[in-house]
């Protein structure tokens, strides 16, 4: 298992990621891609079914993908898994994916990536229903802080959307975050995770290093490593 050091810019989400010195990226895997974990240094995966690429012909076909390699050593959560409802199949098909991908997730002890686009009803509703043995960590996030503050009450993880999280509109909600709850992304946009960093660093009136060794604890935690 690859795993990040304490002076690593962790990416927890990205697309197309590559190695690259004082970097820890995490790889997201989607079924439909055909793409699978490798031993590449300073790269983690997580493997799902997008809803995006959800169908009800290929749904037995990827979610025996996501059976497959959920508990290879170089997987550490399942996922991007959730719900979409700009784009995908009708949401019965996405509940069953979404609580098949739960399930295994609980059976390999890995956490889960949440994707959730005008969704969270359907995600706290499953989060009840489900009652999950394992964390979730929800990725792209750019909504309002009392909508954090209820996934954080689930015992969620938050990261955020590389955009949003850049701007002044964002600074609010990072100063009334939990820090040990917070990781950050580039979702494959070919944004500098470092400008990230450095943003949010200034927001939270702390250096640049002692944000990264804080999201390294998180790692630690949320990924039992």
């Amino acid at each position: 298992m690859n795993l990040p050091k304490s002076d690593d810019y962790i990416d927890i989400h990205n697309h197309g990621a590559q190695g690259s010195p004082g970097h820890f990226q995490v790889e997201s895997l989607m079924t439909h891609e055909n793409r699978f974990p490798d031993i590449e240094n300073g790269l983690a995966y997580t493997i799902g079914i997008h809803p995006w690429f959800l169908t009800a012909e290929n749904f037995q076909e990827q979610i025996g993908i996501v059976r497959q390699y959920a508990d290879h050593q170089n997987i550490i959560a399942v996922g991007e898994a959730g719900f979409d409802r700009l784009k995908g199949p009708e949401f019965s098909i996405q509940r069953k994916a979404f609580a098949e991908q739960v399930r295994i997730a609980d059976k390999v002890s890995k956490p889960v990536v949440i994707h959730c686009v005008r969704a969270w009803d359907e995600l706290l509703s499953e989060h009840k229903k489900l009652r999950p043995a394992t964390p979730w960590l929800v990725h792209g996030f750019r909504g309002r802080r009392e909508l954090a503050m209820q996934l954080l009450s689930k015992g969620m993880y938050l990261s955020f959307w590389f955009d949003f999280i850049v701007k002044p509109e964002s600074t609010p909600l990072i100063k009334s975050l939990p820090v040990e709850k917070i990781f950050l992304e580039t979702d494959g946009s070919g944004t500098d995770i470092k400008t990230i960093y450095e943003k949010v660093a200034s927001d939270l009136n702390i250096t640049g290093e002692q944000l990264k060794k804080q999201i390294f604890l998180n790692y630690k935690v949320l990924f039992k490593t």
